[in-house]
């Protein structure tokens, strides 16, 4: 028998509880940075050391933190059903804690890639990224994440994903980012969604959305006990 298909759509506020902050939670701030000077194509081109620099220290913080109890609470799903994590983040706390199945729709921070091939993409030797680190074609390496006014290449493989749920469930998210906030409209009609989240997020255009408003690691762990207890 096959196992039903949970599909995760996971943001911020699931790394937050880690200990890693959101810039959205301080007016465009991101850890003291104007995220327009160390987030866009623009800023990389203007300054290319202070953004090696942002990532640098977001990388060493990545480093100091644990997965929470939301991301391991997930993984228990995996004991009976086939879960599929889509995420926001670019850290790697999913696969830490132990998920199998995690797609990264903005990037991935422990990589970097070619600033002139960007297939071509490499796991970072610890957390520095430094000037003159260069890919095999000779350009400069950047971080392996997609900026502001970039595409969002993995966004046609997402909304598929999201089509095949047979539950629906997301956590740590104000569902303002697009393209990632269109995602729920590719679940198909009368799939169970559930939305995990302590902000005030209007819901009303998600029909029949289960708003559980609670912390990313005790609303995610009530869930999965409920959704255990029904297999």
């Amino acid at each position: 028998m096959l196992k039903k298909r949970i599909v995760v759509l996971s943001g911020a506020g699931i790394s937050a509880e880690s200990g890693i902050k959101t810039f959205r939670d301080s007016g465009g701030l991101w850890e003291e940075y104007d995220i327009m000077e160390v987030a866009t194509p623009e800023a990389w081109e203007r300054n290319r050391d202070l953004v090696l620099e942002f990532y640098n220290q977001r990388r060493k913080q990545l480093y100091e933190v644990e997965p929470n109890d939301a991301h391991y609470a997930l993984v228990e799903l995996e004991k009976a059903f086939d879960v599929h994590i889509i995420t926001q983040n670019v850290d790697d706390l999913h696969e830490r804690a132990g998920s199998s199945q995690v797609m990264h729709l903005h990037g991935e921070l422990k990589k970097v890639r070619s600033s002139v091939d960007e297939s071509l993409i490499y796991d970072l030797d610890g957390w520095e990224l430094k000037a003159g680190d260069k890919c095999e074609k000779g350009s400069q390496l950047r971080p392996h994440i997609v900026w502001f006014g970039e595409p969002v290449e993995m966004i046609p493989a997402a909304a598929e994903l999201s089509g095949t749920a047979d539950i629906y469930v997301i956590i740590g998210t104000s569902l303002n980012v697009y393209p990632a906030a269109g995602l729920v409209s590719y679940v198909l009609p009368g799939t169970p969604i559930y939305l995990i989240d302590p902000g005030e997020i209007n819901v009303g255009y998600i029909p029949g959305v289960r708003f559980i408003k609670e912390r990313a690691g005790t609303g995610t762990r009530q869930l999965v006990k409920e959704l255990m207890g029904e297999v």
